[in-house]
């Protein structure tokens, strides 16, 4: 095919963001996916706007939880028995993560990283008309007990130095804010600055939409490799091959597959998702509920009321459990006395995760017309438009706003 100024390689939300980024500099885009716009996670993830999740799921306090967690299949962190051997190396590297200097570091990226993408939010929406679809309805933070909400407090000491807003709760305040929680919950902390999408699967076809009308091209492809042979790369795909002066890969939790054709080998893992979304009747949800103790959520979309959440560490080729789904609308139901659990619909996808819990946003190493931005894990939606703004700034060489040398993609090396 002939030749683009650049090729973006996935059109979920990281990489329709960048496709919209990039074009908006003036360079000709087109976009590749194997499926589709809003094929894979960015159309089954809660919609959150999580800035104020800075904590990286590789902590000190995920490693306490772990061993009680991972005993039990359904339960907010998994690992099938069958891919055990498989995520070793990849949880060997996430043990590692945890130390506290390299939760520092971590965090400290993320803060600049969740800073970059709520400045850059509103602007991309408005420029693409999806504006009305933001919400702004904040996250309730809900513990069982007085140990389960101490035990937060240091995460919380922790967003107070990065000037985070947030209020604890009794019950009493919670129920002003969300009625209908069983009384097991007895304290909260609400986070007014989480905000959300109307719909993720919505909006992520409404940004292909303004990508199309504003010239750009979404074409069907799988990619097999990629080459850099002078000012240009070659993208190999199961059906013909394309050119473009630059690359971006935005394949999501498939990109790994794609950058050792160039050489590097980065630990990408899959965070499996499930969730069930029920119809709007199902509950009268005022905010988005964080169940922190049981690893899920539970929010109001446009398509109806979503539960969903947790991890499963399986890679991309076991078939989905969906008992793991069954078991969070269980607790939901037990959770919110008043949901109504029948009538949903099933979901299970793919996050992309590296073990530090930072993305790789950088050129590849030996091929430095190709970019790389991904593995965001569960923050895909979060950090697309500051993802999609360094995305394109390093197409244009031009300074970026954030020290990208955190989320290198050599740095597993």
């Amino acid at each position: 095919m002939g030749a683009s100024d650049v090729i973006v390689i996935g059109a979920g939300v990281i990489g329709l963001s960048a496709a919209i980024a990039a074009q908006a500099r003036g360079l000709s885009v087109t976009v590749l996916d194997r499926e589709g716009p809003a094929a894979g996670a960015s159309a089954g993830n809660a919609g959150a706007f999580a800035f104020t999740d800075i904590l990286p799921m590789a902590s000190p306090g995920i490693m306490s939880k772990a061993p009680k967690w991972l005993l039990d299949p359904l339960g907010p962190l998994s690992v099938p028995p069958a891919y055990a051997f498989n995520i070793a190396p990849w949880m060997f590297r996430f043990w590692r993560a945890c130390s506290p200097r390299r939760v520092k570091a971590s965090t400290d990226a993320q803060v600049a990283l969740m800073t970059l993408s709520r400045s850059e939010l509103e602007p991309f929406l408005t420029r693409t008309g999806t504006m009305p679809m933001l919400r702004k309805e904040g996250n309730l933070q809900v513990y069982e007990g007085k140990a389960e909400f101490q035990a937060s407090l240091p995460g919380w000491e922790l967003r107070a130095e990065h000037a985070i807003e947030f209020r604890h709760l009794d019950a009493a305040a919670m129920g002003e804010i969300q009625p209908g929680l069983s009384p097991r919950f007895t304290r909260g902390t609400f986070t007014p600055g989480w905000y959300s999408i109307s719909d993720p699967k919505l909006y992520v076809l409404a940004l292909a939409d303004h990508f199309r009308a504003m010239g750009g091209s979404i074409q069907r492809a799988q990619v097999k490799a990629l080459r850099q042979i002078g000012v240009q790369v070659v993208i190999a795909t199961d059906s013909e091959t394309w050119r473009a002066g630059q690359v971006v890969v935005c394949a999501g939790a498939f990109s790994h597959e794609i950058t050792t054709t160039l050489g590097d080998r980065i630990p990408l893992e899959t965070e499996r998702g499930y969730n069930t979304t029920l119809p709007h009747s199902a509950f009268d949800l005022r905010t988005q509920i964080t169940f922190g103790g049981h690893g899920f959520v539970v929010t109001r979309l446009s398509s109806g009321i979503r539960v969903g959440g947790a991890v499963e560490l399986g890679g991309l080729k076991l078939p989905p459990n969906f008992r793991r789904a069954e078991a969070m609308l269980k607790k939901a139901k037990a959770f919110l006395p008043g949901l109504d659990d029948r009538n949903g619909t099933q979901w299970f996808g793919f996050r992309p995760s590296l073990p530090d819990s930072l993305p790789a946003i950088g050129r590849a190493r030996a091929a430095p017309r190709v970019v790389y931005a991904f593995g965001h894990g569960h923050l895909g939606l979060t950090q697309s438009t500051g993802t999609a703004r360094l995305v394109a700034d390093l197409l244009t060489d031009q300074l970026l706003p954030v020290d990208i040398s955190p989320f290198s993609p050599q740095r597993f090396r």
